[in-house]
């Protein structure tokens, strides 16, 4: 059993929660984001509910677990839970943030904070799962040091009834902390030029998206099989994980004046070892032939030149594809050479692939 202390982090006390907690909690949990990932809550949220939490949380701590209240400054911020350790020594923690709380690394400091006291007390392994989606959770357990281990796959399920996935981490006592993610989120959430924005890809872009790679020019040069649109809104459900852990950025292109859907831009293959990675793209066809392309690339490198420490971006393409070729020189992108017989293609021949490659300025 935990001993209950109270745990100081930076501007952050954790303490056993009381019934004074119960009013802050109840709004905490009837936020329509706290609602949305943790469907398990009663909803409507009521002051009993909360009273109920607070009385569990003894029992919590009789069982061998812990509960936590978060404050900062003095001031109700959020709560996080730890289940009872197995006979391995493995246990889990979970949390949640009040509205007010967030964007300032609360839930960060606190998961942190609480791993280092169990390890402390003799716990060998920590987990945290993270929805998919949660992009807010995600970046939380690799800001507190947690490695990611794997997927859970349909895990849980919403209110909806749809299942979800879940991304697994743990940290183990005394491994050497791994460093945070490699791509950084945009400043403002987006690019734009006034002609065009680069806005990360979500679930709302997926029959859009669809359309666009189901036209003959755009699936002429694609690479697999077709998809179905839930193929499609899967993965849009994951760009923000993807981003989060350093995959691959995913991104919508819009018209800046209408805000039409205009294409797709994604940087791929992020080989942190090499300083290198690779972009894509496809284009609506009503949008060609005006620069939109172009311009997008050009944020894309400008922004990664600027924001990460990547040192060469290139770009493949089919020999016969001569727009991509156009758009790339005029991004500034040279030649390199040509990958003979890379590219398969439908009909079961395969095509030549023209390298290019952006080198970080001197």
């Amino acid at each position: 059993m935990f001993p209950r202390d109270v745990i100081s982090t930076g501007p952050l006390i954790l303490r056993p929660p009381v019934e004074a907690d119960a009013g802050p909690i109840v709004r905490m949990c009837g936020d329509p984001v706290t609602a949305r990932f943790m469907p398990l809550l009663p909803s409507p949220y009521e002051l009993e509910h909360a009273l109920a939490y607070v009385k569990n949380a003894v029992a919590r701590w009789e069982d061998g677990g812990a509960e936590y209240t978060i404050t900062e400054n003095g001031r109700f911020a959020g709560s996080i839970g730890v289940r009872p350790p197995d006979r391995w020594g493995a246990t889990s923690v979970g949390y949640l943030v009040a509205p007010w709380a967030r964007g300032r690394n609360v839930a960060a400091t606190a998961a942190r904070a609480v791993t280092d006291w169990l390890f402390d007390h003799g716990v060998r392994r920590v987990e945290l799962q993270a929805e998919v989606e949660n992009v807010a959770s995600l970046r939380v357990a690799y800001k507190a040091g947690f490695r990611e281990e794997g997927l859970r796959r349909d895990a849980k399920q919403l209110r909806d009834g749809r299942f979800v996935d879940y991304v697994l981490f743990a940290r183990l006592a005394g491994e050497v902390e791994v460093p945070e993610p490699y791509l950084p989120l945009f400043e403002g959430g987006e690019l734009g030029d006034g002609v065009v924005r680069l806005v990360p890809m979500a679930p709302g872009d997926a029959a859009d998206f669809h359309r666009m790679m189901a036209e003959p020019s755009v699936a002429a040069y694609s690479l697999g099989p077709p998809t179905s649109l839930e193929d499609d809104e899967r993965r849009c459900r994951y760009t923000g994980y993807w981003w989060m852990s350093g995959q691959r950025v995913e991104l919508t292109l819009r018209d800046a004046v209408s805000g039409a859907f205009a294409g797709h831009l994604q940087m791929m293959q992020v080989a942190p070892a090499l300083g290198q990675a690779m972009i894509g793209y496809s284009l609506v066809p009503g949008f060609r032939g005006r620069g939109f392309m172009t311009r997008a690339v050009r944020l894309l490198v400008d922004w990664a030149f600027a924001h990460t420490a990547l040192h060469r971006i290139v770009a493949g393409t089919d020999e016969r594809n001569t727009a991509s070729h156009a758009v790339l020189e005029r991004a500034g992108f040279h030649r390199e050479g040509v990958h003979r017989q890379l590219l398969p293609k439908p009909d079961g021949t395969r095509a030549d692939d023209v390298h290019w490659a952006l080198v970080r300025p001197s």
